[in-house]
């Protein structure tokens, strides 16, 4: 008899707590087993095996606590991924060539688990294609949402010109973390605003490019978190903040907390539309409600955060993200893990 099929693997780190607990609470509740998995563990700690033969496909996980067998998972929430914990006493040469393998090994086991027909949330390469935030702002103005202007750029003189097109209304801010780490102390580059002397100190573009955005103005903004077909809104007015006017996360909480929000029927169908064309199940949306009351898109962030949403606001979305973990009909294609993984 096959085992019973009712585990779900929820892919996380260490340091990540809350979201993953709520959303394990709400797979028990259902009756599913979650098991959680700390990603840098591996291979120091967990052992992984996959091997294909002419009796068919075998997926091993090992861990502490025992044996895991990829017939027994039934879907995986790819929550957060952080590279392999490695011997820091391996010469350079020799923990690039471990780092590589170790990825390219967690490729396979996840690989195994698709072809034994596990449903992934998000789809690990369709996550990493949406992370391109070109693509989601064209796609999002086909779909009919307004996106404001934006330039990505590492030419000087491109940004001066913007800037003047723009009548100096514009901020710059980065295409992706300036880090993965999980570790404290690591730089952060927030949205800011620019003005004309920003303009004489762009020399650092010949290090990195950066995003030129469009500048506009706040109402409010609107953190929108959509499962499948359904949207929850959180919103936030940061205008009272003088450091959380342009970026609300550089506001104190005294300044600014999260309230409900509400979502006009036509840009959350939009939104959900957004989402599933750019092969997600989940997406954490960044809107701005201008003072005319326009909505204005920004950006989905495939592993955008939703604890505050949840715990400040109470909308229900572990449960959500555990009935799509566990919906019924065939599983999301997931094809390989190239450039999944932070670099």
């Amino acid at each position: 008899m096959p085992p019973a099929r009712d585990i779900v693997l929820l892919l996380t780190h260490g340091g990540d707590y809350y979201t993953v607990d709520r959303v394990a609470q709400e797979l028990s509740r259902r009756g599913a087993s979650p098991l959680r998995v700390n990603t840098e563990s591996f291979p120091a700690e967990l052992s992984l095996t996959t091997a294909l033969g002419p009796t068919g496909e075998e997926v091993v996980l090992r861990m502490g606590t025992g044996e895991l067998r990829g017939e027994e998972v039934r879907s995986v929430w790819a929550r957060r991924m952080a590279l392999p914990r490695l011997d820091e006493a391996l010469e350079r040469a020799w923990r690039d060539g471990c780092m590589r393998e170790s990825l390219a090994a967690f490729d396979c086991f996840l690989a195994g688990l698709e072809a034994l027909g596990c449903r992934f949330i998000n789809p690990l390469v369709a996550g990493q294609s949406a992370n391109n935030k070109s693509r989601q702002l064209r796609l999002a103005h086909a779909l009919g949402l307004e996106v404001p202007r934006t330039l990505v750029t590492n030419d000087a003189a491109r940004v001066r010109a913007f800037f003047e097109q723009l009548e100096g209304r514009m901020v710059a801010k980065m295409l992706t973390p300036l880090s993965q780490s999980m570790e404290g102390g690591q730089p952060f580059v927030y949205t800011s605003a620019m003005g004309p002397e920003e303009l004489e100190e762009l020399d650092g573009l010949r290090h990195s490019p950066m995003v030129f955005q469009e500048r506009i103005d706040k109402r409010r903004e609107l953190r929108v978190v959509v499962v499948g077909e359904r949207c929850f809104t959180g919103a936030i007015d940061a205008s009272r903040s003088v450091a959380g006017q342009v970026d609300w996360r550089r506001a104190s909480p005294q300044e600014c907390h999260w309230e409900p929000g509400e979502l006009p029927t036509e840009v959350a169908v939009k939104l959900e539309r957004l989402v599933a064309e750019l092969g997600l199940v989940y997406g954490a949306v960044d809107l701005i409600v201008t003072p005319e009351g326009r909505h204005v898109f920004l950006e989905v962030n495939p592993g955008g955060e939703w604890g505050m949403l949840e715990h400040e606001l109470g909308l229900p979305i572990a449960a959500a993200l555990a009935e799509a973990l566990l919906g019924e009909g065939g599983a999301p294609r997931y094809p390989t893990w190239e450039n999944a993984w932070p670099s």
